[in-house]
């Protein structure tokens, strides 16, 4: 498997190669602590301008938290958690999961991540997302109890 061709695949214009990058990296990130070195990297992602890019990167930095015992997670956290700000409801909503793959690991970070969440503006959000929003924040703080 060639990891820097599906890095760069995550990039792609061709949506669906990128989506099926990023499904193999989730996966491969569950398996193993081979992305770890990149989770930087991906935190960087959080800010392209591209928010499909944005969701990728959020996605699989947060699946490095299984592996963080250098505390690669924690220095990154505020820059990943930008994207709970995003103007795309759908990128909120992937985010509001995908730490759902940090907190089991993080429990350091639960209040760092439970101000972040109570602080967010649904009603930038259009009235049919704001519930599902809601929802979202809702499952991942019972996650935190």
């Amino acid at each position: 498997m060639d990891m820097e061709f599906l890095m760069s695949m995550l990039t792609a214009k061709d949506t669906k190669q990128a989506y099926g990058a990023l499904l193999e990296l989730e996966h491969l990130s569950e398996e193993s602590d081979d992305l770890y070195p990149y989770t930087e990297r991906f935190a960087e992602m959080v800010s392209d301008r591209a928010w499909a890019v944005r969701c990728r990167g959020l996605r699989l930095f947060c699946k490095q938290a299984r592996w963080d015992e250098a505390g690669v997670i924690d220095r990154n956290l505020d820059r990943a958690l930008t994207i709970l700000e995003d103007e795309k409801p759908t990128a909120v909503r992937q985010a509001l999961a995908a730490l759902l793959d940090v907190v089991p690991y993080k429990r350091e970070l639960w209040l760092a991540v439970r101000q972040r969440v109570e602080a967010m503006d649904l009603s930038r959000y259009k009235d049919s997302m704001a519930p599902l929003i809601e929802k979202d924040i809702q499952r991942l703080l019972e996650v935190m109890q």
